[in-house]
């Protein structure tokens, strides 16, 4: 299928790899892979993750991969495009409107949290955790959420960085920006593992991440890195399909997916590396849940040498994390926009960034002055939650699922395996039956265990 030729083109493979690699790693890696590690037991959900991660989130990225640059599309017109060429129903199109609505709330709660690693980066540097206990570290990070002002302004300032990239344009904006942030993530995230190392009780970080605990398996361990698996990937957001519609043909597809999973690997592991042996060295508990990097953290750098400075490239390094998927993260509708309305790139990227501030203000108030609204407490299930805790459960427990689950139904039933094997190149019968295999039964069993336990 011949490429529209509508949008710019990455530069070379490498910059496809950077970009693809920036869109996957994010706060999934370094603020919500250890804490879930931390509340699961350690060494079990890291085993169950990584087998997840090959059995469930690699097939899925190979499907979206090919099917972006199969299309050459936005993920609505890829999905149009594709379902014609394969005799499907038109209403397949329908999926990729789904995705670019995921990747839009996602957007809505995410950049949320992103904008609390700027307002850290600004406490580290002042020096505010030094000598700080746990209740302490729980008032400042409450101090945060219960001021509205404070909140929409840092809220907006991330916007402000993540719409300057991705009106600059595929090259001059998501290029270059990844090209400089990404090299410096590895070499701030290769700092904090030497300096747990050397400071941090870095033996016990590493048996609670890797010796292997068979007692601490469960139904809810399995079904936690299940999730994991899709949200740290990108998977079922429509991002990798649109950044694939960027992507010549000589580009391999399979190793470029087992590329971009092992780097968003080794950026989750040695996040958890750098992070646990100074919570342990600190006498800390790893199981304080999302606030692993809010609350426990803060106190174990308020009590080491050097701790001001250490803490300030730590949640700088998280900072560049989150500013590398969230670039990402509109371009899904920009493409869309400049396919089917002839906007400018400048222009649409403005709307969607000031679209997603608007909405995303729903969930800055769930922390103090809307605190007490839950909009569907008429359903038990969702009787408790928030605007944000809502949007966050929609999102990543309904919405992410069952896109994955669409993209291999489509991959695995709809697209003919000729089509398949000519698009990712693979002459080995064998490897794609295994494929097939995956995205035809196990991926679809993974995610209706999911949908069963809501």
């Amino acid at each position: 299928m011949d490429q529209s030729g509508q949008h710019e083109t990455w530069s070379s493979r490498s910059a496809f790899l950077l970009a693809a690699i920036g869109a996957a790693v994010g706060l999934g890696n370094i603020w919500r892979f250890p804490y879930l590690a931390g509340e699961s037991g350690g060494s079990a959900f890291v085993m169950v993750y990584l087998l997840c991660v090959a059995g469930v989130g690699i097939p899925i990225l190979i499907a979206e991969l090919m099917m972006g640059r199969r299309g050459g599309l936005s993920p609505v017109g890829t999905m149009a495009a594709l379902a014609r060429e394969a005799g499907a129903s038109r209403h397949w199109r329908t999926a990729g409107w789904l995705m670019v609505l995921t990747i839009f709330l996602a957007g809505t709660f995410y950049y949320v949290v992103a904008s609390w690693v700027l307002a850290y980066i600004g406490l580290a540097a002042r020096g505010m955790f030094a000598g700080i206990d746990g209740s302490g570290s729980q008032s400042l990070f409450a101090e945060l959420l219960a001021d509205p002002w404070r909140l929409s302004l840092w809220f907006g300032v991330f916007m402000a960085l993540t719409i300057f990239v991705a009106a600059s344009g595929i090259r001059a904006g998501l290029e270059r920006a990844v090209r400089l942030l990404m090299p410096s993530l590895f070499v701030l995230l290769v700092v904090m593992v030497i300096y747990a190392a050397v400071a941090g009780d870095f033996a016990r970080g590493w048996r609670f991440l890797f010796h292997f605990d068979a007692s601490k398996l469960s139904a809810s361990v399995v079904l936690a890195a299940i999730g994991q698996a899709f949200f740290t990937l990108g998977v079922g957001q429509a991002v990798m399909i649109t950044y694939a519609a960027y992507m010549p043909k000589n580009v391999r597809l399979s190793s470029s997916a087992f590329i971009i999973a092992g780097a968003d690997l080794l950026v989750a592991l040695l996040a958890a590396l750098a992070i646990f042996p100074i919570v342990f060295a600190a006498g800390l508990e790893p199981n304080s849940g999302p606030g692993l990097i809010f609350e426990t953290l803060p106190v174990a750098f308020g009590q080491m040498p050097g701790g001001r400075i250490i803490a300030t490239v730590f949640f700088v390094l998280v900072g560049i994390a989150a500013l590398t998927s969230t670039i990402s993260g509109v371009e899904p509708i920009v493409s869309w926009a400049e396919e089917h309305r002839g906007w400018s790139r400048r222009r649409v990227s403005v709307a969607v960034g000031l679209a997603i501030w608007l909405v995303g203000l729903g969930s800055v108030f769930s922390f103090n002055i809307w605190a007490g609204y839950k909009p569907l407490g008429m359903l038990p299930v969702l009787s408790e939650k928030t605007v944000f805790d809502l949007l966050e459960y929609v999102t990543v427990n309904v919405l992410m699922p069952l896109n994955g689950l669409l993209i291999a139904v489509f991959a695995g039933w709809v697209m003919s395996r000729v089509l398949v094997s000519d698009e990712l190149g693979i002459a080995d019968g064998r490897r794609l039956a295994l494929l097939r295999f995956l995205l035809r039964f196990v991926v679809p069993l993974a995610i209706l265990a999911i949908f069963v336990s809501q």
